[in-house]
């Protein structure tokens, strides 16, 4: 898939979702690592990680361009586009986006140097940043957390679980 058919994919569902139509540019930007797309308040263009059709399928790169296309539509018509806004939400919910875009293998694994582990239901959470066990609690449970072990990585941690 290139840019000219993202392009066209994009207005089709731009039309078929929104009922509007999408009249900027999208394009696909090999820079974008972590990032399923980016949408540009200043030109209203749409960058989108190539690594989400190629990685995955179509399926997944039409909800991460939904995901986009919701802050376009909403900035375009001056209402609240940020992810914490109802409209947002409801808007995304209605024409199927997603909220998150999937891990890809560009991502860099997340380095976690505490561990810690609740005192009351056992859930083992890991963390870069050391903090303050008597002052913050679980929130399942309300009980208070104690340091296990430190220095491990993410897939460290899910076997501990």
């Amino acid at each position: 898939m290139n840019n000219a058919d993202l392009q066209r994919l994009t207005e089709e569902w731009s039309l078929a979702a929104f009922h509007r139509p999408f009249t900027h540019r999208i394009f696909f930007n090999t820079r974008l690592k972590t990032t399923g797309g980016r949408y540009h308040l200043d030109d209203g263009h749409i960058d989108i990680n190539p690594l989400m059709y190629t990685e995955f399928d179509l399926a997944n790169l039409k909800r991460v361009v939904l995901h986009e296309l919701c802050h376009y539509h909403l900035h375009q018509t001056g209402q609240d586009y940020h992810h914490r806004s109802t409209a947002f939400r409801t808007l995304l919910a209605q024409v199927g986006g997603s909220c998150y875009a999937p891990l890809t293998s560009k991502a860099r694994p997340r380095k976690v140097k505490w561990v810690y582990q609740c005192s009351g239901c056992g859930i083992t959470i890991g963390r870069q940043r050391r903090f303050n066990t008597r002052r913050y609690v679980c929130r399942r449970c309300g009980h208070h957390f104690y340091l296990k072990n430190k220095k491990r990585t993410c897939q460290q941690v899910a076997s501990l679980l």
